[in-house]
């Protein structure tokens, strides 16, 4: 592995692709209210949730390293972080470097948007500034906050970031459309937790698998998964929502084996990895197919 690779490994690349999916949502809830949008500008917001996304991602690792999480965590293609700094401790700076200027360029794109639409996007905008600096040391010591913070991030935080920042309003249909994020990025951080619960309980943290153990964690997941299908039928049904969105519902073919497996192997990590590859499945596509359908749909 080359030397710039290397440096990269903390911004685990692979998983910023979740981003662009939640922004493409907000982006389609704005062309369908306003029939267009302006695409410099969706572009930009896209730069700054990448940027924060990055950050978490960098000071997760930072922490992890540092906590001595790192050393002990049994590592998986989606858990256990990306295991640059512990075979490279000497990147353990730039890491932290990475982190700050991330953050700080995704707080510049933020202001430059309050600045052009007023300050409406503020209380996003420092909710999600907070949760990029709490999460690894505070966050994940508080098992429903631990639960529901990725989720807020990329679900309220990032679709209706999105539209705020793109339009200066807040939008009922945003906020209906962040709920399947909402729910599926909460599941993607709550399953991914699975491999890493023993680890974790030695270093301090207390998410649901600590707490409450695998069999109730896998009934929560259960349950969010059932939730933002549910959240995605009812505002279509209300109005919210075009018919169109209801292409996300293509992956219920994906969501319901999934949570299947997980009930049945909540004890087996091994034979959870599978459900956990279709588990960042339904997290990329379930809000792409959205944000299609909605593209494709005549504007409110």
């Amino acid at each position: 592995m080359n030397k710039s690779t290397l440096w990269l490994g903390p911004a685990r690349l692979p998983f910023l692709v979740l981003t662009p999916a939640c922004v493409a949502l907000g982006v389609a809830c704005v062309h369908w209210a306003h029939g267009h949008f302006n695409p410099l500008q969706a572009l930009l917001v896209l730069l700054g949730a990448v940027a924060a996304h990055i950050s978490v991602n960098a000071f997760n690792e930072y922490l992890d390293f540092h906590s001595g999480l790192d050393a002990i965590t049994l590592r998986t293609p989606f858990s256990g972080g990306s295991g640059v700094l512990p075979s490279h401790p000497e990147l353990s700076g730039s890491t932290l470097v990475m982190a700050l200027v991330s953050l700080g360029l995704s707080i510049g794109v933020g202001l430059y948007f309050v600045m052009l639409r007023g300050p409406a996007l503020l209380p996003l905008g420092v909710t999600g500034v907070t949760l990029v600096l709490a999460y690894t040391r505070w966050i994940t010591r508080q098992s429903l906050l631990c639960l529901v913070a990725p989720g807020l991030g990329f679900g309220p935080l990032m679709v209706m970031g999105t539209y705020v920042a793109l339009t200066g309003e807040y939008s009922i249909s945003a906020a209906g459309a962040s709920l399947v994020p909402f729910f599926l990025v909460s599941n993607l951080l709550l399953l991914n937790q699975f491999p890493d619960a023993d680890a974790d309980r030695q270093v301090g943290r207390r998410h649901m698998l600590v707490t409450q153990g695998p069999a109730i964690a896998a009934k929560w997941y259960a349950a969010f998964t059932v939730m933002a299908f549910i959240s995605l039928l009812f505002c279509v049904l209300a109005g919210l929502l075009p018919p169109g969105a209801l292409l996300g519902v293509l992956m219920l073919v994906v969501a319901v084996p999934t949570v299947r497996d997980v009930l049945t192997h909540a004890h087996h990590v091994e034979r959870l990895l599978p459900a956990m590859g279709r588990n960042v499945l339904i997290n990329l596509m379930t809000p792409t197919l959205m944000a299609i359908g909605m593209g494709l749909s005549p504007h409110a």
